[in-house]
This record gives structure tokens, C-alpha cells and sequence, in this order.
């Protein structure tokens, strides 16, 4: 084993630093804004002490910022002894980190634009006692010889056969023959899943947060005054304004989609899926099929007319596809046949043709009559405002039943050995396959209605992120509900 001792990337000193400099911007910028960009180094100007105190405040968080990319690049080192991965940094409080290769459950790749521009890699180390859903150990910048060097450490110490293992200029990971792709996607699937995304939805919430930012020195009032004036020009206008913004959104989300998941491909080996995609900044996910708790195939409206489905793991352990939580986005967009049968391949022992038990017909109004709660006010308040247009409202009575209609078709579960299957829907028709060793906690609820009409609905719990993940099957049958508990009990 080698005590070869090795340094990170000169770049991580950039890239730490970076990082630090870019959680400065957006304060500074509302500072800026709501000072009206007044500035003046005028010593008799009232704006002087305001300037120098800004920019003076800044310019010393710059300085700290580039001295600790420094001072972290230059005293973190790492190197393999005795089967571990050894970690050691600090400047005045030296840390030290041993970390068994056995215990090593992923290495993740992460390639932003500073990585790829100088061949480098981020690498985060996930142990399956990783705390606060971060990385056990994170290398900012290695060249991808040296990720390779970890990996083939940790291979050795696994009693894994690896070919060419003695060749120091291996090829990377992400282009090596072992790995047998499981899937790919292509330009045209990859140009539905952006053109059929609720992407839209996040960039407009995006855009509000923004201007809620600067709520202080927008004239929401006079610009309530001039749409009003331009409301008055004609609902034509209106109408197209809309539609344009919309379209802008919708553009907009159609390519943060293409960044995201351009040469999106699985591979497996060992045991292990290996994730790669990216445009601008390239990822790399390592996911060990045991830490696979449940698996979500989600099919919104559009893409289940047209046969495509999207599929979701609850991972326990690791720190998720975007460092936030467990749920990895195995299958972006799939056809749902090709898609059950590449889950056999993966997951032989289940069941991935279910035969659903129905919630029974006289719970049907329990799916939409509880939205009459909040329906009703809203269709009052726009009716009294809005008169005569706001009559329009009562289209949502229909709109509700229908949609509560289409939710209690789709409610259903079924039960086949040791596992559980269910299926329910908002919009997104969702089907939750769980293994009974995987499930943490089953709960059953039933309301006075509920009770009278002899149904209940039934919630079960797996192990991912911070709370878990939940299926619900809302107002099954009261003995389907009694059959899933007694099937869970020990």
C-alpha cells in the first residue's frame, strides 16, 4: 500500500476560493441596488463613509476568501496506508480522517468548468455512516489519474479483480469497457423529457424569489397602476403577454434540461450503477444497488399518453444526486415497456407487472369532495370582485370532480410475497414498488366519514433523505387496508 503523500490541484485554491467569493455576490448586489448605486469617493460627498465602508468591507472578504483557498490547498494531503484512505488538514487545528477502503460505499465525480478546462476532478468520498447527508471525505480538485488511483486502492483492498491494474495511465472510469451500459439516452428522448418537464414551474418561482429580493425599492404600487392602464388596452394584450412570458420560461427551462442531462448514461459494475451526464459541469454518481430502499416510476399527464415514464430511487445513505437529499433519478425518460424490463434485469425477485386492488367505488367522493373546503371561498371572493368575469371561477367544481375522479381510478396497491406496490396520483400518476425488509413504518388513518363508508387510507415509509419517503393510497377498501398491516407485522 502505497504512503506516496498527495497534494490536491493548485486550481482547488481557486475553485475554494471562488466558492466563497460567489456567496458574497448576491449581498452585495442588493446592497448596491437599494443604496441606488449612489457611491462617491467625494470626501465631502455624504456618500463617502457608505463607499468606503462597502467596498472596504468587501475588498477584506475577498482577501479572507483567497487566503483560505490558499492556506486549504496547501495544508490538506492524502495518501493510502494499511487498507485506508488517509486525510489530514488544517493550519492551526490539524485534522486527521481514516477511512477504511471496505467501508467506501461510492466515489463521486464531479467535473465543473474550472475541472474540465485543466483535467481535473472533484471527488467525494460517501461511507455508509456519512452524517448530515454530506460526503465523508471531498477531494476539490485531483487529476483523474489520481481519482483513479483511489478507486484502484479501494478495489485492491475489496479483493477485486481489475484489469490493468498495474498500468499507472489507466483510462478513466467513465470510458472503460467493464461497465456494460444499461441505458443512454438519446438526442431525441433527451429533447422530450426538456419539451415535457414541469421545469417551467421552477424557473417562475425562481423569478419571483428574485424580485421578492427587491420588494424594498420596486414600485410594486405604480406598476400596479400602469398594468392596470395597460389591462385596460384589451385582453388580447394581456393574453399575449402572458403567453410570451410563458414561452420565455419555457425556453429557459428547456435548456437548464439539456445542460443537465446531456449523455445521460447508467452503467452497472459491481454491484454499483454508475450515473454520468452533464454539459457544462460533468457528474458522475455511484449508487450500490443495496442502498436501493424503493423504487418510484412517475408518469405526469403528457408522458403517459405518449408511453414514457420516468423512474426514481430512494437511496439510504450518500448524498444524493444534487447533495441534497437520497432520491436519484435513475431513468429520466423511459418507455414504460423498456423500462420494466431493464428493472428485471436489475431487481429480478420483483414484481414489475402488478395486478392493483382497486379503492372501491363509494369512496370515490372522498378524492374530491374535501376540496370544496377551499374551493368554495375562492370561487365567492372571485365572483364578488371580479363580476361578471369572475363567474368563470365555477369551472373549477367540474375540473375538481373530474380530476378526484381520475385520482380514485388510479388509487390501488397490491401485495406479492414480500413486497408492496402501490399506486395513487396528484397529476403524476406515481407507482411505489417497496420490499417489506425496506419499509420503516405502515400507518393507516380513517375519519368519522371515512369510517361510516368502511374505508380507510394507508401510508407507508421508507428510509430517504431527512423525514423518508412516503406512498400514500388514500380511501381503500377498511379489509385492504387491515390485509397490509397485518402482512407488515413481524
Amino acid at each position: 500500500m502505497s504512503k506516496e503523500i498527495n497534494r490536491l490541484h493548485p486550481v482547488s485554491a481557486i475553485i475554494t476560493s471562488a466558492k466563497a467569493l460567489k456567496s458574497m455576490i448576491l449581498p452585495l448586489a442588493i446592497i448596491a441596488v437599494t443604496n441606488g448605486f449612489n457611491f462617491s469617493l467625494n470626501f465631502h460627498s455624504d456618500n463617502f463613509w457608505r463607499t468606503i465602508f462597502l467596498f472596504g468591507g468587501w475588498g477584506v472578504a475577498t482577501l479572507l476568501a483567497l487566503v483560505s483557498g490558499i492556506v486549504k490547498w496547501r495544508t490538506f494531503v492524502y495518501w493510502f496506508e494499511d487498507g485506508e484512505l488517509r486525510v489530514k488538514y488544517g493550519l492551526f487545528v490539524k485534522k486527521k480522517r481514516y477511512i477504511p477502503f471496505e467501508r467506501i460505499q461510492s466515489l463521486n465525480y464531479n467535473e465543473g468548468i474550472f475541472h474540465r478546462l485543466f483535467g481535473l476532478v472533484k471527488v467525494q468520498v460517501e461511507t455508509a455512516g456519512g452524517k448530515d447527508r454530506k460526503p465523508e471525505v471531498e477531494l476539490t480538485a485531483i487529476r483523474k489519474a489520481a481519482a483513479d488511483a483511489i478507486e484502484l486502492e479501494m478495489r485492491r483492498a475489496k479483493n477485486q479483480v481489475i484489469e490493468q491494474a498495474n498500468d499507472e495511465h489507466s483510462l478513466p472510469l467513465a470510458e472503460e469497457v467493464l461497465m456494460p451500459t444499461l441505458y443512454h439516452m438519446s438526442m431525441r428522448d433527451l429533447l422530450l423529457l426538456a419539451t415535457t418537464s414541469g421545469g417551467i414551474g421552477v424557473v417562475l418561482s425562481g423569478l419571483a424569489a428574485i424580485a421578492s429580493q427587491f420588494s424594498d425599492i420596486i414600485p410594486y404600487e405604480a406598476l400596479f397602476h400602469e398594468l392596470a392602464d395597460f389591462v385596460k388596452v384589451g385582453a388580447f394584450l394581456v393574453a399575449l403577454t402572458v403567453m410570451l412570458i410563458l414561452i420565455v420560461a419555457w425556453v429557459v427551462s428547456v435548456v437548464i434540461t439539456l445542460i443537465n442531462y446531456y449523455q445521460y448514461t447508467v452503467r452497472i459494475e459491481d454491484e454499483k450503477l454508475i450515473i454520468t451526464k452533464g454539459l457544462l459541469e460533468k457528474k458522475r454518481i455511484t449508487l450500490p444497488l443495496n442502498r436501493i430502499q424503493a423504487i418510484r416510476i412517475v408518469e405526469n399527464p403528457v408522458r403517459q399518453l405518449f408511453g414514457f415514464a420516468t423512474v426514481i430511487v430512494e437511496s439510504a445513505g450518500g448524498n444524493g444526486e444534487e447533495g441534497k437529499d437520497k432520491k436519484i433519478t435513475l431513468f429520466p425518460l423511459i418507455h414504460k415497456q423498456e423500462c420494466q424490463h431493464t428493472l428485471k434485469q436489475l431487481f429480478p425477485d420483483m414484481n414489475w407487472h402488478p395486478e392493483f386492488i382497486r379503492s372501491p367505488k363509494r369512496a370515490r367522493p372522498f378524492f374530491y369532495r374535501i376540496d370544496f373546503v377551499w374551493l368554495t371561498p375562492i370561487i365567492v371572493a372571485c365572483g364578488y370582485f371580479f363580476y361578471p368575469y369572475g363567474l368563470l371561477s365555477l369551472l373549477l367544481i367540474p375540473i375538481t370532480i373530474i380530476l378526484g375522479i381520475w385520482q380514485h381510478k388510479t388509487a390501488g396497491y397490491m401485495i406479492d410475497g414480500k413486497q408492496l406496490t402501490m399506486q395513487y396520483r396528484v397529476f403524476s400518476r406515481i407507482t411505489f414498488f417497496m420490499e417489506k425488509k425496506r419499509i420503516q413504518s405502515i400507518e393507516s388513518t380513517q375519519t368519522y366519514f371515512q369510517k361510516r363508508k368502511n374505508v380507510m387510507s394507508v401510508k407507508a415509509t421508507v428510509m430517504s433523505g431527512m423525514t423518508g419517503m412516503t406512498g400514500n393510497v388514500p380511501s381503500l377498501e377498511q379489509q385492504d387496508t387491515e390485509t397490509i398491516l397485518s402482512w407488515y407485522e413481524h
